[in-house]
């Protein structure tokens, strides 16, 4: 009775299939909410409606809209972010620009802040304990905006509490091989405290790698060097210029992982299981504390020991020893040491994501996401709210269209504004945990909108190769701002470029690592995703990013002096993630390019390549995985012939949604949740993190590594054989995910 089953499940699948376009067609209200009148089962874009669109997007809104989101600190959870979440309940609620629908979901989750009892404290002290030398425990009130009550003093979040006390020695960037370089050199780090810069690795591992060592505390500073080109005068930084001044802080997560601490693969609801907190992993092992330059400057000038490497040498005009313990005939007795008072808290709190909705007039059932959070450490200016007021802008131009009459989308659109991602992408994570299957099921694309302005030079993108196409195609009708008169997509290539085996000289598309809120969506769903935001020109600057990061001079008036003053980066970035958007919701068949990730496959097999004779010493075969990558490229190429056939006669509607939903499912394809036990979250086989310096599969790349660094131990090499046969399989799913879906 076999073939009953096959025969059925066809059936079943035509029947859903035209009920889910029926339904979609059908469900929609009438009133002001029904679609435009053109409305049908071969609905494509309008280009009309995407040049109206893109003609509206209005800059001077986008600026009043900043303006109003920066004009208090909105750290998670706090009074200011609650009216937030109002102000965009309002703006997607309006009878005459709002949305289908907006509602609020909240999440019961685990934060970190700063005692208001106890404040963090960093202190020189000498060999009786009296207090020499103290850090500023806030930054300096340069504009009146820096000293408010709502003001959070810099702190590093889910950092322990203690108060460590020791000689301090000066561990660069705090990596692994800079602790390893230390010890080599013979610094002693057992029971010290030790200075690190910003940089090189993530804010949680510099703990980690200090406790490896004995170390018991670790401050971290941002080195002029690194974000301000050597400007590091009280003159020469802001508010005279974009640089960060003397005090400022960097704030952050010090979380490793994720979404919220205790509830790991599951929503954050009052119900739901939670780890004891004393047991959850990912939280620094010992206290840390961020302080600025110039406390930093006090500490470091001061050092004695031998001198740093020349790669390790900063900004701060002098030269930096390494320690332990201050120079002789220096500011402090060389017998002081350094007390790090930290009493930060854990506290449960109650964070919401906002989502407003306009469903889809022929597929309701097909979700096009664009989200970005809400939260800051401070007012959060740049970071994130340049990315919420384009947000409030395509969503008011898009809503009022809707209103009207003149506009209803081919899928729905999904508006969200995401709590608590400072803390570690928290409310993105819990979204993507509560309706995991949803999502997997129905969600074509994830847009990521945070900081949409780093600075006013040029386009950004990060995202999956499959995107590269429709950013390509909406950033070519769009005019950059300035003079130059040309698009978007030739000044973009102009600053960021590559030479492509298949289009010659194209833009430079970056990946996803997991800086925001795209990374659930992308390693934990496998959505196509992408991040889109205007930066600055890399030859001018050697800055790892804007200079007021995370600090309390990140303001309204910091973005519209110095970083985008006629405000025209914004409107570029709102119409071109606009665009891509129109793109991605009304296009008739998907403009997602399956063939561009033929590209990116065959990259990582000429660098695995490198590894043949290696592995071969092993009875490791690079053959299958040779194999899978030209099927690949033979379902792929197979795969756009077939679309162009479609294009170019009568679309029959069941025919575009069987090739839609495989262009939809190919990202998912690459998924396998056991490839990377030892990474919560990460298991898209070809995005996870790489440890490992061939750039290759990632999977491949770090066993290789580890088993070259292990020797001969069997089950090392083991782990090799796993990852190439798990990339193996990822690539043959992919392969026949694209080929007829009746070839079984």
């Amino acid at each position: 009775m076999q073939w009953v089953k096959v025969l059925g499940g066809v059936v079943g699948a035509a029947a859903l299939l035209g009920l889910g376009i029926i339904v979609g067609h059908f469900a929609i209200p009438k009133g002001a909410d029904s679609p435009a009148p053109s409305a049908s089962a071969s609905q494509d874009l309008d280009r009309e409606i995407l040049k109206t669109v893109i003609e509206q997007l209005d800059a001077n809104r986008i600026r009043e809209n900043l303006r109003e989101l920066s004009k208090e600190p909105h750290l998670a959870t706090s009074p200011r972010d609650e009216v937030l979440v109002q102000l965009l309940l309002q703006r997607w609620q309006d009878p005459q620009s709002g949305l289908d629908s907006a509602r609020t979901t909240e999440y019961e989750v685990l934060l970190s802040f700063p005692s208001e009892e106890q404040p963090n404290r960093v202190d020189v002290v000498n060999s009786t304990g009296a207090i020499l030398f103290s850090c500023r425990h806030s930054e300096e009130n340069l504009t009146g905006e820096q000293g408010g009550p709502n003001v959070v003093p810099p702190y590093a979040a889910y950092a322990p509490p203690g108060t460590p006390q020791g000689p301090l020695v000066y561990a660069n960037q705090g990596s692994e091989e800079d602790f390893k370089e230390l010890q080599n050199k013979g610094v002693k780090l057992q029971d010290s405290i030790v200075l690190t810069r910003y940089g090189g690795v993530g804010r949680g591992a510099k703990a980690v790698n200090a406790a490896k060592y004995g170390v018991i505390g670790v401050l971290v500073y941002t080195d002029p060097k690194d974000i301000n080109d050597g400007k590091s005068l009280p003159n020469e930084t802001f508010p005279h210029s974009w640089c960060l001044p003397p005090s400022g802080v960097e704030r952050g997560s010090y979380f490793e992982y994720f979404g919220d601490p205790l509830t790991p693969y599951l929503p954050a609801m009052p119900s739901s299981f939670r780890l004891n907190s004393d047991n959850a992993s990912g939280f620094p092992p010992i206290p840390i504390q961020p302080i600025g330059f110039e406390d930093a400057q006090v500490l470091l000038c001061n050092l004695g020991g031998n001198l740093a490497p020349a790669d390790w040498q900063g900004g701060l005009g002098c030269d930096y020893n390494l320690g332990p313990g201050f120079r002789l005939n220096g500011t402090f007795p060389e017998d002081s040491q350094v007390n790090v008072s930290v009493h930060n808290r854990l506290e449960l709190r109650n964070s919401s994501n906002v989502l407003g909705i306009i469903r889809g007039a022929v597929e309701p059932d097909r979700y096009v996401l664009y989200g970005n959070h809400r939260d800051s450490w401070v007012h959060g200016a740049v970071d994130p709210s340049t990315g919420t007021a384009v947000l409030l802008e395509l969503s008011r131009v898009l809503g009022t269209l809707l209103k009207k009459g003149t506009w209803r989308p081919r899928r729905s659109i999904v508006f969200a504004s995401w709590g608590a991602e400072e803390f570690g992408l928290i409310g993105s994570t819990e979204f993507t945990e509560e309706f995991f299957s949803k999502l997997q099921e129905r969600a074509v694309a994830y847009i990521n909108v945070d900081i949409s302005v780093f600075a006013n030079a040029t386009l950004r993108v990060q995202g999956t190769p499959p995107i590269q196409s429709v950013v390509f195609s909406a950033a070519k009708q769009i005019s950059a701002p300035g003079s130059s008169g040309l698009s978007i997509y030739d000044n973009w290539i102009r600053y960021y470029n590559r030479s492509s085996s298949v289009y010659g000289l194209v833009p430079s598309v970056g990946t996803l690592g997991a800086g925001s809120d795209y990374a659930p969506f992308i390693h934990f769903l496998g959505i196509s995703s992408m991040d889109i935001a205007y930066t600055y020109d890399r030859s001018k600057t050697s800055a790892r990013i804007y200079p007021t990061y995370h600090t309390a001079f990140d303001t309204f008036d910091y973005v519209n002096k110095f970083l985008d003053p006629g405000f025209t980066s914004h409107q570029a970035v709102a119409r071109t993630a606009g665009s891509v958007l129109l793109r991605l919701s009304d296009s008739l068949f998907l403009p997602l390019n399956v063939s561009d990730y033929s590209e990116t496959l065959r990259s990582f097999l000429q660098a695995a390549e490198n590894l043949r004779v290696p592995l071969e010493q092993h009875n490791i075969s690079l053959g299958p995985l040779v194999t899978a990558v030209e099927k690949f490229e033979g379902a792929a190429t197979s795969f756009n012939q077939r679309i162009a056939t479609l294009q170019e006669g009568t679309s029959d509607p069941l025919q575009v949604r069987m090739i839609n939903d495989q262009l939809m499912l190919l990202e998912r394809t690459f998924l396998n949740s056991q490839a990377f036990p030892e990474e919560r979250y990460y298991s898209h086989v070809l995005w996870a993190p790489r440890t490992g310096s061939v750039a290759t599969f990632p999977g491949l790349s770090n066993a290789y590594s580890q088993a070259k660094n292990a020797g001969h131990k069997p089950a090392a090499w083991a782990e090799v054989q796993r990852q190439l046969s798990i990339v193996v399989a990822a690539l043959e799913g992919a392969a026949a995910t694209l080929r007829p879906v009746a070839d079984l």
